[in-house]
């Protein structure tokens, strides 16, 4: 029964610290045929003669605010620019989306001579966000 109790204790504490990853966009052009995101560009400025397909904005899976959380949200943002063949992201920011205690707790109890006592956790966990803006740049001459 213990055994059975830590197990789920540990398959909860792994779906809370999972999190959900997600993105959003504002259409600001017309979308064109899907690239793959590997093709896609990340951009500090739009390239003269780019044009905007979209406002984009991702987060990240729930972390403990590591690189790997940027990474993926940037990651995020090319693939969401691939589905509209954007070939280019013009990165406008990227920052934390505040913080987020996942909390874990057990009951107490008894039954007749036998007792059981609790035990709760709280991290401290955010998840990363990245806006940018979708763009496809014409292939130079």
């Amino acid at each position: 029964m213990a055994m059975k109790f830590r197990l789920v204790a540990a398959l909860f504490a792994v779906a809370a610290l999972a999190g959900c990853a997600s993105a959003s966009k504002v259409m600001l052009g017309q979308a064109r045929p899907a690239i793959d995101p590997s093709q896609v560009q990340v951009y500090s400025t739009p390239p003269p003669g780019s044009v905007e397909i979209a406002q984009l904005e991702a987060t990240s899976a729930v972390g403990f605010g590591t690189q790997g959380q940027t990474d993926a949200a940037v990651a995020r943002l090319k693939a969401e620019a691939a589905k509209l063949g954007a070939n280019g992201v013009v990165l406008v920011g990227v920052g934390a989306s505040g913080q987020s205690p996942v909390g874990m707790s057990v009951g107490a109890g008894s039954f007749g001579r036998h007792t059981g006592g609790g035990l709760s956790v709280g991290i401290p966990t955010q998840q990363k966000k990245a806006a940018g803006v979708a763009i496809w740049v014409p292939p130079a001459p």
